[in-house]
Protein backbone atom coordinates (compact mmCIF):
# COMPACT_ATOMS: atom_id res chain seq x y z
CA UNK A 1 0.00 0.00 0.00
CA UNK A 2 1.38 3.41 -1.18
CA UNK A 3 0.70 6.53 1.39
CA UNK A 4 -1.00 7.94 -1.08
CA UNK A 5 -4.01 5.66 -0.85
CA UNK A 6 -3.56 5.19 2.28
CA UNK A 7 -6.98 7.42 3.33
CA UNK A 8 -10.30 7.81 2.18
CA UNK A 9 -10.30 11.40 1.98
CA UNK A 10 -7.66 11.48 0.00
CA UNK A 11 -5.25 13.05 2.87
CA UNK A 12 -2.04 11.43 3.99
CA UNK A 13 -1.86 9.18 6.86
CA UNK A 14 -0.93 10.01 10.50
CA UNK A 15 3.03 10.12 10.72
CA UNK A 16 4.17 6.89 12.76
CA UNK A 17 5.02 7.86 16.63
CA UNK A 18 7.77 5.85 18.82
CA UNK A 19 6.10 4.18 21.77
CA UNK A 20 8.97 3.95 24.18
CA UNK A 21 8.54 1.72 27.11
CA UNK A 22 8.22 4.04 30.11
CA UNK A 23 8.66 3.44 33.86
CA UNK A 24 5.47 5.76 35.01
CA UNK A 25 4.93 6.25 38.60
CA UNK A 26 1.80 6.09 40.44
CA UNK A 27 -1.50 5.98 38.80
CA UNK A 28 -0.28 8.87 36.28
CA UNK A 29 -1.76 7.91 32.70
CA UNK A 30 0.62 7.24 29.89
CA UNK A 31 1.41 10.60 28.36
CA UNK A 32 2.50 9.18 24.91
CA UNK A 33 -1.38 7.64 24.74
CA UNK A 34 -2.81 10.63 25.86
CA UNK A 35 -0.99 12.47 22.97
CA UNK A 36 -2.34 9.75 20.42
CA UNK A 37 -5.55 9.97 21.89
CA UNK A 38 -5.39 14.11 21.04
CA UNK A 39 -4.12 13.34 17.18
CA UNK A 40 -7.43 11.30 16.71
CA UNK A 41 -9.02 8.11 16.67
CA UNK A 42 -6.85 6.38 14.36
CA UNK A 43 -2.99 7.22 14.54
CA UNK A 44 0.26 4.64 13.92
CA UNK A 45 3.05 3.46 16.05
CA UNK A 46 5.78 1.89 16.41
CA UNK A 47 6.66 0.08 19.73
CA UNK A 48 10.38 -1.03 21.23
CA UNK A 49 10.51 -4.43 19.16
CA UNK A 50 9.44 -6.31 16.02
CA UNK A 51 9.72 -4.56 12.90
CA UNK A 52 7.34 -1.81 11.18
CA UNK A 53 4.87 0.36 12.21
CA UNK A 54 0.65 -0.60 13.50
CA UNK A 55 -2.43 1.41 13.75
CA UNK A 56 -3.78 2.49 17.01
CA UNK A 57 -7.27 2.80 17.70
CA UNK A 58 -8.10 4.79 20.81
CA UNK A 59 -11.99 5.61 20.25
CA UNK A 60 -14.49 3.68 22.66
CA UNK A 61 -16.83 2.42 19.70
CA UNK A 62 -13.64 1.49 17.10
CA UNK A 63 -11.81 -0.89 20.13
CA UNK A 64 -14.79 -2.35 20.63
CA UNK A 65 -15.53 -2.54 16.76
CA UNK A 66 -11.95 -4.23 16.05
CA UNK A 67 -11.80 -6.02 19.10
CA UNK A 68 -15.54 -8.12 17.97
CA UNK A 69 -14.53 -8.28 13.67
CA UNK A 70 -13.54 -11.14 11.68
CA UNK A 71 -12.31 -9.06 9.53
CA UNK A 72 -9.37 -8.56 12.31
CA UNK A 73 -7.67 -11.75 13.33
CA UNK A 74 -5.04 -12.95 15.53
CA UNK A 75 -3.52 -15.94 14.02
CA UNK A 76 -2.00 -14.14 11.07
CA UNK A 77 0.39 -12.43 14.22
CA UNK A 78 1.98 -15.22 15.09
CA UNK A 79 3.10 -15.62 11.80
CA UNK A 80 4.71 -11.93 11.31
CA UNK A 81 7.39 -9.96 13.32
CA UNK A 82 4.67 -7.41 14.15
CA UNK A 83 5.82 -3.64 15.72
CA UNK A 84 5.64 -5.04 19.82
CA UNK A 85 5.94 -4.11 23.23
CA UNK A 86 7.58 -7.30 24.65
CA UNK A 87 11.25 -8.62 23.83
CA UNK A 88 10.50 -12.37 23.47
CA UNK A 89 7.60 -13.38 20.59
CA UNK A 90 7.26 -16.68 21.21
CA UNK A 91 3.56 -17.75 20.31
CA UNK A 92 2.69 -20.97 21.58
CA UNK A 93 0.24 -22.89 19.54
CA UNK A 94 -3.10 -23.53 20.53
CA UNK A 95 -3.25 -20.10 22.78
CA UNK A 96 -6.36 -18.75 22.87
CA UNK A 97 -5.02 -15.27 22.49
CA UNK A 98 -3.86 -15.76 18.89
CA UNK A 99 -7.21 -18.27 17.85
CA UNK A 100 -9.62 -16.92 15.30
CA UNK A 101 -12.77 -18.56 14.74
CA UNK A 102 -13.93 -21.32 14.86
CA UNK A 103 -10.79 -23.07 16.76
CA UNK A 104 -11.30 -20.07 19.95
CA UNK A 105 -14.19 -21.96 20.95
CA UNK A 106 -13.05 -25.10 20.35
CA UNK A 107 -10.09 -24.10 22.63
CA UNK A 108 -11.97 -22.04 25.35
CA UNK A 109 -14.55 -24.69 26.03
CA UNK A 110 -11.73 -27.29 27.12
CA UNK A 111 -11.77 -24.44 30.48
CA UNK A 112 -14.75 -23.09 30.70
CA UNK A 113 -16.27 -25.24 33.13
CA UNK A 114 -13.50 -23.93 35.55
CA UNK A 115 -14.62 -20.20 35.61
CA UNK A 116 -18.38 -20.74 35.68
CA UNK A 117 -20.01 -18.62 38.37
CA UNK A 118 -20.83 -21.28 39.87
CA UNK A 119 -17.36 -22.45 39.96
CA UNK A 120 -16.41 -18.93 41.42
CA UNK A 121 -19.38 -19.25 44.47
CA UNK A 122 -17.62 -22.73 45.05
CA UNK A 123 -14.24 -21.73 44.89
CA UNK A 124 -15.26 -18.58 47.19
CA UNK A 125 -14.87 -20.09 50.90
CA UNK A 126 -11.57 -21.67 49.92
CA UNK A 127 -10.34 -18.54 48.68
CA UNK A 128 -11.61 -16.55 51.80
CA UNK A 129 -9.76 -18.85 53.87
CA UNK A 130 -6.45 -18.44 51.70
CA UNK A 131 -6.87 -14.72 52.58
CA UNK A 132 -7.47 -15.02 56.19
CA UNK A 133 -4.74 -17.24 56.57
CA UNK A 134 -2.66 -14.29 55.02
CA UNK A 135 -3.55 -11.39 56.90
CA UNK A 136 -4.25 -13.23 60.11
CA UNK A 137 0.03 -13.30 59.56
CA UNK A 138 -0.36 -9.58 59.30
CA UNK A 139 -2.49 -8.89 62.36
CA UNK A 140 -0.24 -11.29 64.40
CA UNK A 141 2.85 -9.44 63.69
CA UNK A 142 1.51 -5.86 64.24
CA UNK A 143 1.91 -3.07 61.71
CA UNK A 144 3.80 -2.05 59.82
CA UNK A 145 3.42 -4.20 56.92
CA UNK A 146 3.74 -4.40 53.34
CA UNK A 147 0.65 -5.37 51.72
CA UNK A 148 2.11 -6.22 48.38
CA UNK A 149 4.67 -8.58 49.74
CA UNK A 150 2.35 -10.26 52.73
CA UNK A 151 -1.18 -10.09 50.90
CA UNK A 152 -1.62 -9.14 47.43
CA UNK A 153 1.21 -11.12 45.75
CA UNK A 154 0.80 -14.53 47.89
CA UNK A 155 -3.19 -14.45 47.46
CA UNK A 156 -3.31 -14.61 43.89
CA UNK A 157 -1.12 -16.61 43.50
CA UNK A 158 -2.10 -19.04 45.55
CA UNK A 159 -5.75 -19.10 44.73
CA UNK A 160 -4.79 -19.59 40.63
CA UNK A 161 -2.55 -22.13 41.78
CA UNK A 162 -5.39 -23.98 42.90
CA UNK A 163 -8.02 -23.29 40.25
CA UNK A 164 -5.03 -24.61 37.56
CA UNK A 165 -4.19 -27.36 40.05
CA UNK A 166 -0.54 -26.09 40.99
CA UNK A 167 0.82 -28.97 43.58
CA UNK A 168 1.71 -26.33 46.85
CA UNK A 169 5.32 -27.80 46.49
CA UNK A 170 6.34 -26.23 42.96
CA UNK A 171 4.04 -22.96 42.98
CA UNK A 172 6.95 -21.29 43.73
CA UNK A 173 8.97 -21.93 41.04
CA UNK A 174 5.63 -21.36 38.57
CA UNK A 175 5.45 -18.08 40.01
CA UNK A 176 9.55 -17.28 39.58
CA UNK A 177 8.52 -18.30 35.78
CA UNK A 178 5.55 -16.11 35.44
CA UNK A 179 6.83 -13.10 37.43
CA UNK A 180 9.59 -13.17 35.16
CA UNK A 181 7.67 -13.53 31.51
CA UNK A 182 5.61 -10.47 32.34
CA UNK A 183 9.18 -8.41 33.03
CA UNK A 184 10.62 -6.74 30.40
CA UNK A 185 14.15 -6.39 32.47
CA UNK A 186 16.46 -9.13 31.28
CA UNK A 187 15.66 -8.99 27.92
CA UNK A 188 14.33 -11.77 25.14
CA UNK A 189 16.79 -13.77 26.70
CA UNK A 190 15.38 -14.11 29.97
CA UNK A 191 11.74 -13.89 29.17
CA UNK A 192 13.00 -17.16 26.63
CA UNK A 193 14.25 -19.23 29.60
CA UNK A 194 11.48 -18.59 31.52
CA UNK A 195 8.54 -19.34 29.02
CA UNK A 196 11.23 -22.32 27.96
CA UNK A 197 10.65 -23.17 32.07
CA UNK A 198 7.52 -22.58 32.57
CA UNK A 199 5.76 -24.83 29.31
CA UNK A 200 7.81 -27.47 29.71
CA UNK A 201 6.64 -27.74 33.21
CA UNK A 202 2.96 -27.23 32.04
CA UNK A 203 3.61 -30.19 29.63
CA UNK A 204 4.45 -32.35 31.88
CA UNK A 205 1.91 -31.57 33.97
CA UNK A 206 -0.68 -32.35 31.02
CA UNK A 207 0.60 -35.07 30.16
CA UNK A 208 0.49 -36.62 33.93
CA UNK A 209 -3.15 -35.35 34.43
CA UNK A 210 -4.76 -37.70 31.57
CA UNK A 211 -6.69 -40.36 34.11
CA UNK A 212 -7.53 -37.51 36.75
CA UNK A 213 -11.20 -36.62 36.83
CA UNK A 214 -10.64 -33.54 39.18
CA UNK A 215 -11.82 -30.11 38.31
CA UNK A 216 -8.90 -28.27 38.16
CA UNK A 217 -7.66 -26.67 34.78
CA UNK A 218 -4.69 -29.16 34.20
CA UNK A 219 -6.99 -32.17 34.65
CA UNK A 220 -9.18 -30.56 32.70
CA UNK A 221 -6.69 -29.90 29.74
CA UNK A 222 -5.39 -33.56 30.75
CA UNK A 223 -8.76 -35.41 29.86
CA UNK A 224 -9.53 -33.19 26.85
CA UNK A 225 -6.04 -34.12 25.14
CA UNK A 226 -6.78 -37.52 26.07
CA UNK A 227 -10.28 -37.40 24.64
CA UNK A 228 -9.38 -36.11 21.48
CA UNK A 229 -10.49 -32.52 21.76
CA UNK A 230 -7.82 -30.56 21.93
CA UNK A 231 -3.80 -31.36 20.53
CA UNK A 232 -1.32 -31.49 23.71
CA UNK A 233 0.38 -28.46 22.02
CA UNK A 234 -2.46 -26.42 22.45
CA UNK A 235 -3.59 -27.48 26.12
CA UNK A 236 -0.14 -26.19 26.67
CA UNK A 237 -1.02 -22.82 24.94
CA UNK A 238 -4.18 -22.45 26.65
CA UNK A 239 -2.73 -23.10 30.13
CA UNK A 240 0.50 -20.91 30.15
CA UNK A 241 -1.59 -16.95 29.72
CA UNK A 242 -4.45 -18.44 32.57
CA UNK A 243 -1.93 -18.85 35.22
CA UNK A 244 0.42 -16.10 34.26
CA UNK A 245 -2.75 -14.19 35.04
CA UNK A 246 -2.17 -14.39 38.76
CA UNK A 247 0.25 -11.29 38.14
CA UNK A 248 -2.54 -9.04 37.06
CA UNK A 249 -4.61 -9.45 39.68
CA UNK A 250 -1.79 -8.53 42.18
CA UNK A 251 -0.76 -5.00 40.58
CA UNK A 252 -4.16 -3.98 39.27
CA UNK A 253 -5.40 -4.37 42.84
CA UNK A 254 -2.77 -2.78 43.94
CA UNK A 255 -3.29 0.51 42.35
CA UNK A 256 -6.95 -0.01 43.43
CA UNK A 257 -6.00 0.17 47.22
CA UNK A 258 -3.28 2.78 46.95
CA UNK A 259 -5.95 5.24 45.24
CA UNK A 260 -7.98 4.40 48.18
CA UNK A 261 -4.87 4.71 50.39
CA UNK A 262 -4.10 8.07 49.16
CA UNK A 263 -7.37 9.85 48.75
CA UNK A 264 -9.50 10.04 52.05
CA UNK A 265 -12.97 11.04 50.01
CA UNK A 266 -12.72 7.35 48.00
CA UNK A 267 -11.47 5.48 51.06
CA UNK A 268 -14.61 6.84 53.00
CA UNK A 269 -16.84 6.36 50.14
CA UNK A 270 -15.74 2.51 50.11
CA UNK A 271 -15.87 1.93 53.73
CA UNK A 272 -19.07 4.05 54.68
CA UNK A 273 -20.79 1.93 51.95
CA UNK A 274 -19.67 -1.61 52.45
CA UNK A 275 -22.49 -2.95 50.34
CA UNK A 276 -22.34 -0.87 47.64
CA UNK A 277 -18.91 -1.29 46.80
CA UNK A 278 -18.87 -3.40 43.05
CA UNK A 279 -19.54 -0.13 41.05
CA UNK A 280 -16.82 1.60 42.95
CA UNK A 281 -14.59 -1.18 41.95
CA UNK A 282 -15.68 -0.91 38.80
CA UNK A 283 -15.21 2.64 37.73
CA UNK A 284 -11.47 1.96 39.32
CA UNK A 285 -10.85 -0.98 36.56
CA UNK A 286 -11.90 1.65 34.13
CA UNK A 287 -10.01 4.25 35.78
CA UNK A 288 -6.71 2.45 36.17
CA UNK A 289 -3.79 2.07 33.86
CA UNK A 290 -3.02 -1.48 34.45
CA UNK A 291 -0.76 -1.99 31.75
CA UNK A 292 2.42 -0.36 29.85
CA UNK A 293 1.79 0.81 26.00
CA UNK A 294 -0.81 -2.03 24.84
CA UNK A 295 -1.63 -5.67 24.46
CA UNK A 296 -1.56 -7.90 21.25
CA UNK A 297 -1.97 -7.08 17.50
CA UNK A 298 -4.38 -8.16 14.94
CA UNK A 299 -4.34 -8.12 11.04
CA UNK A 300 -6.86 -6.97 8.65
CA UNK A 301 -7.46 -9.94 6.75
CA UNK A 302 -9.08 -7.23 4.28
CA UNK A 303 -9.25 -3.64 3.86
CA UNK A 304 -11.39 -2.10 6.17
CA UNK A 305 -12.70 1.66 6.65
CA UNK A 306 -12.48 2.96 9.68
CA UNK A 307 -11.97 6.44 11.56
CA UNK A 308 -12.19 7.68 8.28
CA UNK A 309 -8.67 5.70 6.99
CA UNK A 310 -8.84 2.70 4.96
CA UNK A 311 -6.45 -0.30 7.02
CA UNK A 312 -5.28 -2.54 4.11
CA UNK A 313 -5.49 -6.07 4.24
CA UNK A 314 -2.21 -7.12 5.79
CA UNK A 315 -1.78 -3.98 7.93
CA UNK A 316 -1.63 -4.91 11.44
CA UNK A 317 -3.62 -3.01 14.30
CA UNK A 318 -3.28 -2.42 17.87
CA UNK A 319 -6.33 -1.25 20.36
CA UNK A 320 -5.91 0.31 23.61
CA UNK A 321 -8.24 -0.49 26.51
CA UNK A 322 -7.16 1.95 28.59
CA UNK A 323 -8.15 4.94 25.63
CA UNK A 324 -11.44 3.73 25.35
CA UNK A 325 -11.98 3.57 29.44
CA UNK A 326 -10.99 7.69 28.86
CA UNK A 327 -13.33 7.77 25.56
CA UNK A 328 -15.32 11.30 26.81
CA UNK A 329 -18.18 10.02 24.33
CA UNK A 330 -19.16 7.11 26.79
CA UNK A 331 -17.60 7.97 30.33
CA UNK A 332 -18.34 11.63 30.80
CA UNK A 333 -15.40 13.47 32.73
CA UNK A 334 -13.38 10.44 32.28
CA UNK A 335 -10.30 11.50 34.01
CA UNK A 336 -12.27 12.07 37.23
CA UNK A 337 -13.22 8.78 39.70
CA UNK A 338 -16.65 8.88 39.79
CA UNK A 339 -18.02 6.08 41.96
CA UNK A 340 -21.54 5.85 41.32
CA UNK A 341 -21.02 6.11 37.30
CA UNK A 342 -23.93 4.06 35.78
CA UNK A 343 -24.27 2.40 33.46
CA UNK A 344 -20.61 1.29 33.55
CA UNK A 345 -19.88 -0.70 30.35
CA UNK A 346 -15.87 -0.60 30.66
CA UNK A 347 -13.76 -2.76 28.88
CA UNK A 348 -10.92 -3.24 31.19
CA UNK A 349 -11.52 -6.50 30.78
CA UNK A 350 -11.53 -6.65 26.74
CA UNK A 351 -14.35 -7.23 24.48
CA UNK A 352 -14.95 -9.98 22.52
CA UNK A 353 -14.25 -13.51 22.06
CA UNK A 354 -10.82 -12.80 24.02
CA UNK A 355 -12.57 -11.56 26.54
CA UNK A 356 -10.40 -12.20 29.34
CA UNK A 357 -11.44 -16.37 30.36
CA UNK A 358 -10.51 -15.18 33.68
CA UNK A 359 -12.15 -12.21 34.27
CA UNK A 360 -14.68 -14.12 36.87
CA UNK A 361 -11.87 -15.19 38.72
CA UNK A 362 -10.16 -11.78 38.88
CA UNK A 363 -13.67 -10.17 40.12
CA UNK A 364 -13.45 -12.36 43.14
CA UNK A 365 -10.33 -11.98 44.19
CA UNK A 366 -10.70 -7.95 43.92
CA UNK A 367 -13.61 -8.31 45.54
CA UNK A 368 -12.48 -10.34 48.65
CA UNK A 369 -9.23 -8.11 48.97
CA UNK A 370 -10.73 -4.83 49.24
CA UNK A 371 -13.17 -6.14 51.50
CA UNK A 372 -10.78 -8.33 54.06
CA UNK A 373 -8.06 -5.65 54.20
CA UNK A 374 -10.47 -2.64 55.03
CA UNK A 375 -12.56 -4.68 57.68
CA UNK A 376 -9.52 -6.86 59.16
CA UNK A 377 -6.98 -4.01 59.41
CA UNK A 378 -9.16 -0.69 60.83
CA UNK A 379 -7.72 2.26 59.72
CA UNK A 380 -5.45 1.59 57.62
CA UNK A 381 -3.15 3.58 56.05
CA UNK A 382 -0.30 4.41 53.99
CA UNK A 383 2.83 4.14 56.58
CA UNK A 384 4.97 6.37 53.91
CA UNK A 385 4.01 9.72 51.78
CA UNK A 386 2.26 9.12 48.84
CA UNK A 387 5.45 10.20 47.28
CA UNK A 388 7.52 7.21 48.73
CA UNK A 389 5.96 4.71 47.32
CA UNK A 390 7.73 2.82 44.57
CA UNK A 391 6.27 1.16 41.75
CA UNK A 392 7.04 -1.67 39.30
CA UNK A 393 9.80 -0.86 36.62
CA UNK A 394 10.65 -2.22 33.17
CA UNK A 395 7.33 -4.42 33.61
CA UNK A 396 4.21 -4.71 30.94
CA UNK A 397 1.66 -4.98 34.19
CA UNK A 398 1.64 -1.49 36.25
CA UNK A 399 1.31 -1.39 39.62
CA UNK A 400 2.95 -0.63 43.31
CA UNK A 401 6.23 -2.49 43.98
CA UNK A 402 5.51 -2.20 47.59
CA UNK A 403 2.80 -0.77 49.31
CA UNK A 404 3.42 -0.24 53.15
CA UNK A 405 0.55 0.63 55.41
CA UNK A 406 0.10 0.63 59.31
CA UNK A 407 -3.13 0.52 60.70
Amino acid sequence: MTEETSTLTGQAPPPVRDWPSLDLDGTDFDPVLAGLMREGPLTRIRLPFGEGWAWLATRYEDVKLVTNDPRFGRNEVTQRQVTRMAPNFAPRPGSLAWADQPDHNRLRKAVAGAFTVGAMKRLRPRAQQILDELVDGVVRDGPPADLVERVLEPFPVTVVSEVMGVPAAEREQVHAWTRQIISTSGGAEAADRAKQGLYGWITETVRARAADTGEDVYSLLGAAVARGDIREEEAVGLAGPLQIGGEAVTHNCGQMLYLMLSRPELMERVRSRAGERGPVLDELLRWIPHRSSVGLARIALEDVELGGHRIAAGEAVYVSYLAANRDPGVFPDPERICPDRDPHPHVAFGNGPHYCTGAPLARLQIELLVDTVLERLPGVRLAVPVERVEWRRKTMIRGPRVLPVVW
